[in-house]
């Protein structure tokens, strides 16, 4: 079957375009590779920034550095949570993509991310970047009310990780808006990735568990990207994201919860799940997976489309659960 990086003529995507021969020395940094930044690195590597981009990549734990050499990947050891091991970030990088969470509410902090801050720390001791991209959560509008919403909605956080992700948002803006000049700071808020060929991609699991989902007239409107469109985002964003500006990346589905469960289900030929009310909710489902049916807006994603120009492999749900499927 074709890679997921293949585009379906077989040819390798080219993930930067064409691109003048200054490019060809870039260094990006990426913080917080996990599956999205690995996703990043492979793109690179089998499209136009092969040979153009040395990707380097920070890592807490000594056991994945054989993992990224293998992809070409130079590892650096640190840890975000120790900021005296991130000294030699400073100037290493000409673009960072900054991926990693902010600490946990048992780290402390209360609404505060220790982690970017520290990471913006070791950044500007040296020569900064020529560009920085996070990548935030559209948890950080709250509840909409299933509204369509744009980059220019107001936040509201409701949860102390929405907190935490807006405080990392603010950090990030600010060294784009720094006296020294010259870092080109986006942002991206993500909402939920799924992949059929990524640990807990896919609804799948849920389903065989019979994990309720809410009736009709109390479900929420729900927002998706695909991995990979995520790593194409990313990669669009370094290279053509505004100063400080911010994008949805997702892709153009509009679905309520429900109904994307229920789509799953037909689609792995399984049982749909059972609905419940909200009013008795709380019976059936963790806490953490109702604060996520506590929330209910649609995504609009006209910047990733027009100014990022990111041509979406599965625009929607449907096409990146059957893409997965026939695999």
């Amino acid at each position: 079957m074709p890679s997921p990086l293949t585009r379906r003529s077989q040819r390798p995507w080219n993930a930067l375009g064409a691109l003048p021969a200054r490019f060809r020395r870039q260094r990006l940094l990426i913080v917080g590779c996990g599956d999205v930044g690995v996703r990043v690195a492979r793109q690179l590597d089998l499209g136009a920034g092969a040979q153009r981009v040395r990707v380097l990549a920070l890592t807490s734990s000594p056991e994945r550095i054989p993992a990224l050499r293998a992809l070409g990947v130079a590892p650096l050891l640190g840890n975000l949570d120790a900021p005296a091991t991130l000294r030699r970030l400073a100037g290493l990088a000409t673009r960072v993509l900054h991926l990693a969470p902010p600490p946990g509410a048992f780290a402390g902090g209360g609404a505060r991310d220790a982690r970017t801050r520290a990471l913006l720390r070791a950044l500007r001791r040296g020569r900064l970047p020529a560009a920085l991209v996070y990548g935030s959560t559209s948890g950080v509008y709250g509840d909409c009310g299933g509204a369509r919403i744009d980059e220019t909605r107001a936040t509201a956080p409701s949860t102390a990780r929405a907190q935490r992700r807006v405080d990392a948002e603010r950090s990030v803006r600010q060294i784009g808006l720094s006296q020294r000049g010259g870092v080109r700071a986006s942002i991206l808020r993500i909402p939920g990735i799924y992949a059929p060929d990524r640990e807990g991609g896919t609804p799948e699991g849920r389903l065989r568990r019979g994990t309720p989902v809410l009736a009709a007239p109390d479900d929420v409107f729900t927002n998706h990207i695909h991995a990979d469109d995520l790593a194409r985002a990313c990669i669009a964003a370094l290279w053509r994201g505004a100063a400080q500006r911010i994008y949805h990346a997702s892709d153009d589905s509009e679905l309520k919860m429900g109904d994307y469960m229920d789509l799953a289900a037909d689609l792995y030929g399984l049982a749909r799940p059972p609905r419940v009310p909200r009013s008795s909710a709380q019976e059936h489902l963790p806490p953490s997976l109702l604060s996520f049916m506590g929330e209910s807006r649609r995504l609009d994603n006209t910047r990733l489309h027009r100014e990022l120009r990111v041509r979406l492999r599965y625009p929607t749900v449907r096409e990146g659960l059957v893409a997965g499927s026939e695999r």
